[in-house]
Formats: C-alpha cells, structure tokens, sequence
C-alpha cells in the first residue's frame, strides 16, 4: 500500500512535527506554509500574518501503521481546536486550526471526525477547524525542521513544545518508534 499525505495546521509546526516524527507509520513530518497567496513565502514573510498562509506539517504516513483517522486523532490532542487564528499566545491567521485534505476521502473523514468530537462535546467551545483543499506546499526553512531536537533548552521550546511531546509519549506511548 502507497504511503499517504496528510496536512495539518494546529498553530506553530514545531509543536506538531516534533510528535508526530516520533510516531510509528510517520515516514516524516515537515513543516512548511500552506494556504496563501504569495509564492514561496519564508518565514518572516508569514509571521506577520497578512500572507494567508498557516504554519502546517506534511504528514507523510504509512496507512497499514497508523491510520488517516488516528493521524486526525493525534492532531486533536496536540492543539486547541476552538481557537480561533491562534494557539495560546500564537496569534494570527497562520496560526489557525486546519486540515488540508488531499483526497475526497480525506475530507469527509476530517469531517466526520470533527463532527464526532463536536458530538461527544470534547471540547468545551465549538471547534472551529478549517476543512480545505490542500494546495500547494512550501517546506519551512531548514532550521525549522526538527526545531525542537535541536533546540531543547530554547524558552519556547521548553515551555511551549515539550509539554505537548511529554503528554504525546505519554498518551501514545504504544505508537512511539523504538
């Protein structure tokens, strides 16, 4: 079986791609931008939030290890799904919730997911993750990836980053590679 994409936007890619990296099925978590207007945009160029890009991660998954849905799964307990244009004190539009959906199927199980979750009342304000087109995607500068391996002892790492890892390992703890 082909591996599959998935794309996700749940405010800084650090936070995302440094779980999801460790996850077995994951052949690799990059973070880059995705959804704006302006070609080939870098890192300064989206922080200032006008370019209409977010700060996503490109999944690329093994379906016969880890399932689109356990992704989307995973997703949801590494961010704040109610926020809107932000995460904590991350605010702006390329910090909001998204899924970038690649396929029909993608889209309706994203769908279906938030649609259960909304359900099940787990959170406690509505869910305001976009479901839309992936479009084209541009990898993050290198020193963003793997950001929170190389810079563990950085402040926003330590504060922001590392708590999300250690409730990951914690939470997941049978989908961790060896």
């Amino acid at each position: 079986m082909p591996h599959e994409i998935a794309t996700l936007a749940g405010g800084c890619f650090w936070c995302i791609e440094s779980v999801f990296n460790r996850l077995r099925g994951v052949e690799s978590a990059v973070s880059g931008y995705m959804g704006g207007q302006m070609l080939n945009p870098t890192y300064k160029d989206i922080c200032n939030g006008d370019t209409g890009h977010a700060e996503v991660v490109q999944v690329t998954f093994d379906p016969a290890e880890i399932s689109y849905r356990e992704v989307l799964d995973i997703f949801f307990t590494l961010h704040d799904p109610t926020q809107l244009n932000r995460q904590g004190n991350d605010v702006g539009t390329q910090y909001r919730s998204a899924i970038l959906w690649h396929t029909p199927e993608q889209k309706a199980e994203a769908e279906a997911v938030i649609a259960a979750l909304t359900s099940a009342k787990q959170f406690d304000a509505p869910i305001v993750t976009e479901v839309t087109e992936a479009v084209t995607f541009y990898p993050a500068e290198d020193h963003h990836q793997g950001y929170f391996d190389q810079n563990p002892n950085q402040p926003y790492c330590q504060f922001v980053v590392a708590p999300k890892v250690v409730k990951a390992r914690a939470k997941f703890a049978a989908r961790l590679k060896e």
